[in-house]
């Protein structure tokens, strides 16, 4: 008999359901799992789990594991907590049972130690249930807050996510979506069209692509459900089991004291052409180590794990290439996010800075640049992890000092050669402090350049800052790989004592 309940429980809804979820693109809950997990690991709990409902019909549709299939098994031979909803049942709908089924391994993940990992897969709250899947949704949120900061929390998306359902990934560390078959909202199209007038399809207002380059609420992309639990794999590797552990040291096979010469020549003489970091990234941390997070969403700055002699690095990067590297508000709060999880879980963080300022303009001012820019500046402030800093070429205004600065409790700072750093560009300075001299001159136009020249060899070059101790030393690009390196060891072991408070108060 247990065989048969076993057997029956395997197939969740049924081989007819488990046949249109392939129809569609899409692996069923247990095979996620299976891709997912290193091989025979998976060990299930609440396998024969039954929702309690009876009204509105569902005394007929009972269904062992009621729409979730949860447990724990090994990624890479390290201990992980799982649950993947199962869309073959009542369409993964969360009712009271299911809900207890993942907060029962969220629990365990916690008491533990050991990251969690969420397959979602649902069409939302189930109606027969009225109230209780919504006390459900609220346990799940309660936990999913109180995991924040202890275990690393990984929700991937692999088809809808609407409603409350929606909110758990928000609160969770990183998502992943599925291009094309995965979807959250809060509201579906037919309602917004009903309310509102608009007229959209289910991609165009909450695919994979929007919420990866547009909203922001996804970090990564992937073509099918095995490149996506491929990506949870890949990023687990950078991360520790939880918040008192370091992550995991790997040998990468690149070597401590490689120097690249052709990072000294990378920088544009001219100040007003462009580069691309990437190649600075890919030069200085281990070859091939480099993996980004939100990599379609604020591309003006990058943020991803990296590898620095084999030790897991955050790394926060300026790129000029897009909008000049310029902090505007939705990199403000990508960066910041970036760092507060990199500080929760003991990662330290390298910043490459070559940033102009905060973009000026009207929708920046009246969204919120403000308070959305003052999250990076607390982020810096809050974090005690290692954070060292490479001023590569512009670090203007209040962004300098937002980009992980000495005055933010940086422990080293570096800065290459031709760094400018001022409260504004040569140029902006110039036309504000000479704007008499200049039109009161024979010559305006030479006198300007005259100035500029004068005022960028006087103040915005990196001797000024490091007179005073705000760069610990000037290095020449192709040393930036040895000297991080050097601090980071220098930094192994760094303790850092705060004013006791129950919590600070980002300005969110």
């Amino acid at each position: 008999m247990l065989d048969e309940m076993r057997k029956k429980a395997m197939l969740g809804g049924g081989k007819d359901r488990i046949r249109k979820q392939h129809e569609k693109g899409k692996l069923t809950a247990r095979e996620r799992l299976e891709k997912l997990l290193d091989e025979g690991t998976f060990v299930e709990i609440g396998v024969f789990g039954q929702s309690r409902a009876t009204d509105f019909g569902m005394d007929k549709k009972r269904y062992f594991g009621d729409g979730v299939v949860t447990g724990y098994g090994t990624i890479n031979g390290r201990l992980v907590f799982v649950y993947a909803q199962d869309f073959t049942v009542l369409g993964g709908s969360l009712g009271e049972l299911q809900a207890e089924k993942i907060a029962r391994v969220q629990d365990l993940a916690m008491k533990n130690g050991a990251p969690l990992i969420g397959i979602n897969d649902s069409g939302g709250a189930r109606i027969q249930e009225g109230v209780d899947s919504l006390k459900g949704y609220g346990e799940i949120f309660y936990r999913n807050t109180m995991a924040s900061g202890v275990v690393p929390q990984i929700a991937v998306i692999m088809g809808p996510s609407a409603g409350g359902a929606v909110y758990s990934p928000a609160i969770m560390d990183f998502v992943v979506m599925v291009d094309k078959t995965s979807h959250m909202f809060i509201t579906g199209p037919q309602v917004i069209k009903s309310v509102t007038g608009e007229d959209i399809d289910f991609e165009g207002l909450g695919g994979a692509m929007v919420h990866n380059s547009k909203s922001g609420n996804a970090h990564l992309i992937a073509k099918s459900d095995e490149e996506a639990l491929f990506l949870v794999r890949k990023l687990l590797e950078y991360l520790p089991q939880n918040n008192v552990e370091d992550p995991p040291l790997v040998d990468t096979g690149d070597v401590p004291d490689r120097m690249d010469y052709h990072l000294d020549s990378i920088i544009p003489e001219d100040p007003k052409k462009s580069y691309n970091v990437y190649d600075v990234i890919s030069t200085v941390f281990d070859k091939n180590s480099f993996f980004e997070i939100h990599p379609l969403f604020a591309r003006n700055i990058v943020v991803g794990f990296a590898r620095l002699n084999g030790k897991s690095v955050g790394v926060v990067a300026n790129q000029p290439a897009v909008y000049a590297g310029v902090l505007d508000i939705d990199a403000s709060d990508k960066a910041a996010r970036f760092v507060r999880f990199c500080d929760s879980f003991n990662i330290p963080v390298i910043t490459l800075v070559d940033v102009p300022g905060y973009m000026p303009g009207v929708s920046q001012e009246h969204g919120g640049i403000i308070r959305h820019g003052a999250k990076l500046l607390y982020a810096y402030s809050e974090a005690t992890v290692p954070k060292i800093t490479v001023i590569m070429r512009k670090a203007y205004g209040g962004a300098y000092i937002a980009m992980g600065s000495k005055h933010l409790r940086a422990d080293v700072v570096y800065a290459w050669p031709n760094a400018e750093i001022a409260v504004m560009g040569p140029e902006g300075a110039v036309n504000i402090v000479f704007r008499r001299e200049i039109a009161n001159s024979d010559d305006p136009e030479t006198r300007r350049v005259e100035l500029i020249k004068e005022y960028r060899d006087k103040f915005a070059n990196p001797y000024v800052a490091a007179s005073r101790l705000y760069v610990d030393d000037v290095i020449y690009p192709h040393e930036t790989r040895v000297r991080l390196i050097q601090a980071l060891n220098m930094l192994e072991n760094k303790r850092e004592d705060r004013p006791m408070k129950k919590h600070g108060n980002i300005p969110l």
